[in-house]
């Protein structure tokens, strides 16, 4: 859906964080004059009305009866499109869309394709992946611009003069759906692997699993890079007109121990790349792939990779203090991921802080993998940190490793400083990775990062910059 196509409907708007006013702004830059409501919380709502727009009405009380009265929605990301409002409104047939859907429409082809774009989610290393991709495609001196849920909406980017050589997307499960409802193609859609996550936005893991997917099965991108080695995404039927190029795979780039190949040619040792965890290093094969989905030849571009800067808040060592290494895995939500990040620190003796926002996720395969690959203490912490805790008494009582609780962040570093003290800890580490989200105590995984950082001793504004968002 374009932008002028809102012409004569009955539009709102629902949020009014950076999405929502990037929104706001696009249409406005498009139909200066069309009537606009705004849902919005009452501080939002006093921003809002300062902008003195006559055309503008804002509301602070939103469900159901008062979303049917619009022909269009258009929400943000963080708002679920299965809640008790949302599904009123689309029974009563209102369209609801993301801005994400409104700039792919802005920018389809003549064929539906939107040109040079590589869209990437996967439930873990998408920022990095995406980043990555920009990173290589600046060094073939491709102007690129990085932006998407990594930190710039798409909207804010509706019309860069000059254009981007390439648009490099990072996309949510929240927002998956809207460039499958938008009607254009991606050039190219990366998926980089899938596990449960974001069930309280989704409902289910099935709908998650589905949103998730939509980019390729719903999008219709011209070529889907899809990683070999995920059990769903290795049987995934896809439409007849979507190409599918393979990572992970023997035919394709993949890694063999430490070892980059392209099929049967060995390209570079991996060792020593600035990409924490072998699974990032594994990602490195997708956007490869992906590049050579652009019709680029990867082979010169990948030693370019021993030049990216890590983003922050993604297995990032902070330093150390009185001889205890601190890391920074705030972006940590799920327990696939903690088990990632514990894989990276396995020959060091680490205590390791989980717990956040309960939103339902099993942690069983957590504590069985603790079983055998356990560090030297879990501390847990948050809402789901009572059932976490419950959930590997048992098993630390056998794997022998020391289980504590804390009420708080400051509770949990104390005790895992303790626990690393009581086992005579030769390499400490202490390591942030929740596997849960951060709802309820900080706004978001970056203002927990800074907080695990500020209480470490540590500048959280010197640690929290995302290099490289925006067109370069």
């Amino acid at each position: 859906m374009r932008i002028s196509q809102l012409d004569g409907q009955r539009v709102a708007l629902w949020g009014w964080g950076r999405e929502g006013r990037a929104a706001y702004c696009a249409i406005r830059s498009r139909l200066p004059a069309l009537p606009l409501t705004l849902f919005c919380s009452a501080d939002e709502a006093i921003d809002a009305a300062s902008l003195g727009d006559s055309n503008l009405a804002v509301s602070t009380t939103v469900d159901g009866d008062a979303l049917s009265n619009f022909d269009i929605v258009v929400k943000s990301p963080g708002i679920s499109p299965y809640g008790e409002a949302a599904s009123q409104a689309a029974s009563a047939g209102v369209r609801l869309i993301g801005g994400t859907s409104l700039w792919f429409g802005e920018h389809a082809g003549d064929d539906g394709v939107v040109a040079n774009t590589v869209c990437v989610t996967g439930t873990k290393g998408k920022s990095t992946t995406t980043s990555l991709l920009a990173h290589l495609l600046r060094s073939a001196s491709r102007r690129t611009a990085l932006a998407g849920n990594i930190g710039l909406p798409l909207l804010e980017a509706l019309d860069p003069r000059p254009a981007p050589d390439t648009w490099a997307i990072e996309l949510s499960s929240y927002q998956t759906g809207d460039v499958a409802a938008s009607g254009a193609r991606p050039a190219v859609a990366v998926v980089l692997n899938i596990f449960p996550e974001h069930l309280d936005w989704h409902g289910s893991h099935a709908r998650y699993v589905d949103d998730k997917l939509r980019l390729v099965t719903g999008a219709h991108p011209r070529i889907a890079v899809l990683n070999a080695a995920d059990p769903i995404l290795s049987t995934l039927n896809l439409p007849d007109d979507v190409a599918v190029r393979w990572f992970g795979d023997a035919r394709g780039w993949h890694l063999r121990e430490d070892m980059l190949y392209r099929g049967d040619e060995p390209v570079m040792d991996t060792r020593g790349l600035p990409l924490p965890g072998r699974h990032n290093r594994g990602n490195l094969a997708a956007v490869l792939t992906a590049i050579e989905a652009l019709g680029i030849d990867a082979r010169p571009l990948a030693k370019a990779a021993f030049d990216f800067k890590p983003l922050p808040h993604r297995l990032q060592t902070l330093g150390e203090r009185e001889g205890v290494t601190y890391v920074n895995d705030s972006i940590s939500t799920t327990p696939h991921a903690t088990l990632a990040a514990l894989d990276c620190f396995a020959d060091r003796d680490v205590a390791v802080l989980v717990g956040g926002h309960d939103r339902g996720l099993d942690w069983s395969d957590f504590a069985a993998a603790m079983r055998t690959r356990a560090p030297k203490a879990i501390v847990t912490m948050g809402a789901n940190g009572p059932r976490i805790h419950a959930l590997l008494a048992p098993v630390a009582a056998e794997a022998g490793f020391d289980l504590s609780e804390a009420s708080d962040l400051r509770g949990a570093m104390t005790r895992a400083r303790e626990a690393l003290q009581r086992a005579g800890a030769t390499s400490p580490v202490v390591l942030l990775s929740p596997g849960a989200p951060s709802f309820g105590v900080w706004r978001d995984y970056v203002d927990r990062g800074r907080d695990f950082a500020r209480r470490a001793g540590f500048d959280p504004e010197s640690i929290s910059a995302i290099p490289g968002i925006g067109i370069i």
